[in-house]
């Protein structure tokens, strides 16, 4: 009988104890992007070579981008100009190591809200974060390295050349370099 009662008093223990640790070894680190982005589309020709910008959204962990920026360099043919000419969507999934290496990818949509042109970007995130366990950290020295590919749409028998190639878009200036430099206009 003594040794049924240790036995179960052993077990309540150990039930007790599993109980109380759920929850407690989090040892996730969030990291928030945010910022200005500048994009060098490379491969393409004619118009479709055009199509540099510069973005400004944030996002932590993954989700949705909430893109407050965007501008490009030199839209071409592919793109009207003005404000709201074209919306922008797109989406972030990276995690962050023990170390503060941010690993994930992210994807941008660009379309013309008048010549049905899309612009399409999916790439590999990497960079490096402040953050801890216990706080949201900020990405740094972020750049994201894939491919694009441009529908041109059927507004605009002008948007011509070569539609896909390599992409790299690098957060701030500091990152990469760019040929040219502009602001991202305001979302109103």
């Amino acid at each position: 009988m003594k040794k049924l009662a240790l036995v179960v008093l052993l077990s309540l223990e150990l039930a007790v104890c599993g109980c109380g640790t759920s929850g407690l070894n989090n040892n996730n680190t969030n990291t928030e992007a945010t910022g200005s982005w500048e994009a060098q589309l490379t491969g393409g020709t004619e118009q479709a070579s055009l199509l540099n910008f510069v973005t400004t959204f944030n996002v932590t962990n993954s989700g949705p981008l909430n893109i407050t920026g965007f501008g490009f360099f030199n839209n071409g043919a592919c793109f009207a100009t003005g404000t709201n000419a074209e919306n922008e969507s797109g989406t972030a999934d990276f995690t962050t190591s023990s170390t503060n290496a941010v690993t994930g990818t992210l994807s941008m949509t660009i379309t013309s809200s008048t010549t049905g042109a899309v612009l399409a970007l999916s790439g590999n995130l990497t960079g490096t974060s402040n953050g801890n366990t216990t706080t949201t950290g900020t990405l740094s020295n972020g750049i994201v390295v894939g491919t694009w590919t441009l529908n041109p749409g059927s507004g605009s028998s002008n948007c011509t050349g070569q539609l896909t190639g390599p992409f790299i878009m690098c957060q701030g200036k500091s990152t990469c370099s760019t040929t040219a430099t502009a602001s991202a206009r305001k979302k109103p």
